[in-house]
C-alpha cells in the first residue's frame, strides 16, 4: 500500500490508500479512518470513506494546507489494519419476486442461472459495506458473485420503492428511502434503512457487513413489508 495524497479543494484532501477495488481494503480503511480522526481532532469537519479512498475536509481557519497534509502523513506512519469483524453484521430480509423485483428474471437470463439459483448466490455471500452515499442510508455493499455482475440500467427509473435491492456491476445495494435508480432490483426489504431517530441515521455503516436473508411474502408482509408492484407505484 502507498498513500496517495490529492487536493479535491482549497480545505479538502483525498487520501488514495489504494488503486483497485476488494473486501480486503476496508480493514486498511477503518484503520485510516480511526487515526485521522484522532490526528485532526476538532480541526476535522468532515471524513468520507469510500472503496479506496478517504476525502478529508478539515478546518482552513484551523490548519493550513501544509499542516494538513503532515496531519495525514503521521496518522497513515506504521498504520496497521483493524481486526476483520470489528464492524456489525446485519441480515436483512428479502422478498424475491419479479413483481417487487422485476430484473430477476433479466440476471437469470443473462447468467444462465434460475431464477432460484440467482437468488440463492445473492443471498449466501456476506457483503462488505464500503460506502454511504447517493441518498442517506444509502450503502454500497460487495462484491457480488462474478456471474451476476450487471450493468446499470440505460434508462434509470424515475422512482424506485423504499427497500428496493438491487445489483450494478458487482455492488448490491437496497433503496433506504424512494428515489430514481438505475439498479437492476430483485427484491424488496422491510428493514428501516434510514431514521433520522437513529445516532447516524443510516441502519449500516462503512465497516458492517450484511447478509440478504431469502422470506416468504407472508414474512414479508409480517415483518411490515409494502408489496406494491413496483409499476403501481410509478
Amino acid at each position: 500500500m502507498k498513500p496517495r495524497i490529492e487536493v479535491v479543494a482549497i480545505d479538502c484532501l483525498m487520501v488514495r490508500l489504494f488503486e483497485v477495488i476488494a473486501e480486503d481494503n476496508m480493514p486498511w480503511m477503518l484503520a485510516a479512518t480511526r487515526r485521522l480522526r484522532e490526528g485532526f481532532g476538532p480541526a476535522l469537519v468532515d471524513l468520507v470513506p469510500s472503496y479506496t479512498t478517504l476525502m478529508v475536509h478539515y478546518d482552513l481557519l484551523a490548519l493550513d494546507p501544509g499542516q494538513a497534509r503532515a496531519l495525514i502523513d503521521q496518522a497513515l506512519k506504521e498504520l496497521q489494519p483493524e481486526p476483520k469483524g470489528s464492524g456489525r453484521c446485519h441480515v436483512l430480509p428479502v422478498w424475491y419476486d419479479l413483481s417487487v423485483g422485476p430484473e430477476l428474471a433479466l440476471l437469470a437470463q443473462r447468467s444462465g442461472l434460475a431464477v432460484e439459483e440467482v437468488i440463492r448466490r445473492h443471498s449466501q455471500h456476506e457483503y462488505q459495506v464500503f460506502a454511504l452515499g447517493f441518498a442517506p442510508g444509502f450503502a454500497f455493499m460487495g462484491l457480488v458473485d462474478e456471474q451476476l455482475a450487471t450493468p446499470r440500467l440505460n434508462t434509470p427509473r424515475k422512482r424506485v420503492a423504499a427497500g428496493s435491492v438491487g445489483i450494478a456491476e458487482r455492488q448490491t445495494a437496497a433503496y433506504p428511502v424512494v428515489s430514481p435508480g438505475g439498479w437492476n432490483l430483485i427484491g424488496r426489504t422491510p428493514a428501516k434503512l434510514f431514521d433520522r431517530e437513529r445516532d447516524g441515521y443510516s441502519l449500516m455503516q462503512p465497516g458492517d457487513t450484511v447478509r440478504y436473508e431469502a422470506v416468504s411474502h407472508r414474512e414479508f408482509i409480517n415483518l411490515g413489508g409494502d408489496d406494491t408492484p413496483l409499476e403501481a407505484q410509478a
